[in-house]
């Protein structure tokens, strides 16, 4: 994919609709981009320009299902000018094809694998199936059908959907006798079902994602026992586990049921009256003294912020990347703060209590970095925290009140309400104990067109104070490149400003501030 825009000079950089790179950063920017968004709405769709502007003038008019509605009818309309204000529109309409391209890998799944295969056989027919034979066999008919040669499990996987679509067609069709085709399904489903039901065929596809199926939901484990030993390479420091390619977050968006269209997704809001599943733990004593185990109980409570989780799932099925990310914004603007590795609230509320549950926190984040590696896609991302046109209650920033805040802690929970605090007019001024490295001035002033430019192999990148635990405390399971990220998100803000090994209460203290002139003192200190 190539931006129809690459060549960035300086902070000057024109983008479509008279829009300067700056303007994406100023209130009168962002008030021109959200204008040009609702008159490219009214060209296209005049009725839905007017509900737009209706649902902002009234937001809490609105029930969720309709609210829900209203947004994912603004996602054409959004795809399309997010790709026309940054010149990238063919790269957008690649990435969200990927939907489509995946269609047949999900109807052999479900509807081969699973109906015909994985519930279509006995445990006992499973048992005496000899899977490396079932599989040399299908693999001397792929290399006649589509030229496959590789026994790599993904290879494999590409190859007995692309088969089996051609050999059902066929059958269909006549242009093989109907034994043959028999023959050649019948072992594909043979296969299939060995490969579901049995641990050599489950480890040997471990890395694929076209037999791995719902499974009994397993029960909350010891938490005073280890558990089972599993191993995991480690070379170095590095990232260890990215949260999977574009095809796994497709693949839990088409498993998710879209609770949203039924008003019951509890993944977001939570488990409630007769349906809650209590999730009781016993724990044994830590010590000999204690007689009596203790009790933890999770509500299942869903997730904490409410996200759209239902309504950005169903929009990754529908090709709607950039409005998915929007969606997951609209309650969750530093979601590269959350998702996979890092929260699974909503994973444990998700209305599949008894058996797998939807990988949420893997979706969202791989939607996040879906909207990254397009051209520009930092700064889409950027933007959209500070102008959704999906947020009907803000989605600008509000005037500035004139009003100053001190945050102190700039781990997560000081980062975003910094974010927030902006967001509702006021200025911010945030401190950390730690001392915080500056930035490159080229990363904070000039637009970033590709998002390699940010990133760093973890084995080498140095900490830089910001981020508190996310920091110090979070393994090379989770990506710290996007401390970056969320940094840059508040640097570039002329309400912003920071500073390290500053720290309250020592180095400055609650009479320092208001004497200073600070109108409030937030503390985000653990």
């Amino acid at each position: 994919m190539t931006a129809e825009t690459v060549a960035v000079d300086d902070a000057n950089q024109v983008l479509a609709f008279g829009i300067a790179f700056r303007d994406l950063y100023r209130a009168g920017g962002l008030a021109r981009i959200d204008e040009a968004f609702v008159e490219q709405l009214r060209e296209r769709d005049p009725t839905l320009a007017e509900r737009l502007l209706a649902g902002r003038s009234q937001p809490r008019n609105l029930g969720r299902a309709a609210e829900a509605e209203l947004l994912l009818a603004l996602g054409p309309a959004l795809e399309q000018f997010i790709g026309t204000l940054f010149g990238i529109s063919e790269a957008v309409a690649e990435l969200a094809e990927t939907a489509n391209a995946a269609e047949p890998f999900f109807r052999i799944k479900w509807k081969f694998v699973r109906r015909q295969a994985a519930l279509g056989i006995s445990p006992d027919e499973v048992r005496g199936l000899d899977g490396s034979a079932l599989r040399s066999q299908l693999q001397g008919w792929f290399e006649r059908s589509d030229g496959a040669t590789s026994l790599a499990a993904e290879a494999f996987e590409a190859s007995f959907v692309h088969a089996v679509t051609q050999w059902q067609i066929e059958g269909q069709s006549g242009d093989e006798p109907v034994e043959t085709t028999k023959q050649k399904l019948e072992a594909a489903r043979r296969y299939a079902a060995w490969a579901v039901h049995t641990e050599a065929g489950q480890r040997w596809h471990a890395n694929g994602r076209l037999f791995r199926m719902p499974r009994p939901r397993s029960a909350p484990p010891d938490l005073a026992h280890g558990q089972p030993s599993a191993e995991h390479a480690r070379d170095g420091f590095d990232l260890t586990d990215d949260g999977g390619p574009a095809l796994a977050a497709l693949d839990e968006a088409r498993y998710c049921l879209h609770c949203h269209k039924q008003g019951n997704d509890s993944c977001a809001h939570g488990l409630e009256g007769p349906k809650v599943v209590p999730r009781v733990v016993p724990i044994q004593p830590l010590a000999p003294l204690q007689s009596a185990s203790r009790i933890r109980s999770d509500p299942l409570a869903g997730c904490p912020l409410e996200e759209r989780i239902s309504e950005f799932l169903f929009a990754r099925t529908q090709g709607l990347p950039v409005t998915a990310l929007a969606l997951i914004m609209i309650e969750n603007p530093f979601c590269a703060a959350t998702g996979h590795r890092i929260c699974n609230d909503c994973s444990k509320a998700c209305v599949f209590q008894q058996q797998t549950p939807v990988d949420i926190p893997r979706a969202e984040t791989r939607t996040l970095r879906d909207v990254l590696e397009l051209p520009w896609g930092f700064e889409i991302y950027s933007l959209l925290t500070r102008w959704n046109p999906l947020n009907l209650k803000r989605p600008l920033p509000r005037p500035p009140t004139g009003h100053k805040v001190l945050v102190a802690g700039l781990g997560p929970a000081g980062f975003t309400l910094a974010h927030h605090l902006m967001q509702d007019g006021h200025a911010v001024f945030a401190i950390d104990g730690l001392k915080i490295e500056p930035l490159e001035p080229a990363l904070v002033f000039q637009p970033i067109v590709e998002i390699e430019s940010l990133i760093e192999p973890l084995s080498k990148r140095i900490p830089r104070g910001f981020g508190g635990v996310a920091e110090y405390g979070i393994t090379v399971r989770w990506d710290k490149n996007f401390l970056t990220l969320i940094r840059l998100l508040l640097e570039r803000r002329e309400a912003f400003a920071l500073a390290g090994g500053v720290r309250l209460g020592g180095t400055l203290t609650l009479d320092d501030a208001f004497a200073m002139g600070f109108d409030h003192v937030a503390l985000a200190t653990g």
